[in-house]
């Protein structure tokens, strides 16, 4: 594989259970959080923002397991307003 060539970033969807503020935007490298309800009303967190490469997604991945977040979901966006992108 050819390191030079840089890819650019994809925009990722996480959604994790719990409450997270916007404080906490800067730590989870930039990304825009949103927060909303599941069907059974627990507190869900929806974070959405570009992600430089698969060792970044691991990153906010980790720090979301380090604050004891949950994730139940996670979508590659392929193009603006695309929300409901490839899924896990």
């Amino acid at each position: 594989m050819d390191d030079t060539k840089r890819q650019a970033p994809e925009t990722y969807q996480i959604e994790v259970q719990g409450r997270l503020d916007e404080s906490w935007a800067a730590w989870l490298d930039g990304m825009t959080i949103a927060r909303t309800q599941a069907r059974d009303k627990a507190p869900v967190v929806v974070l959405t923002g570009p992600v430089a490469d698969q060792a970044a997604l691991r990153g906010i991945l980790s720090r979301l397991w380090d604050l004891n977040l949950a994730v139940v979901g996670l979508r590659r966006i392929d193009s603006p307003g695309e929300a409901e992108g490839k899924g896990l």
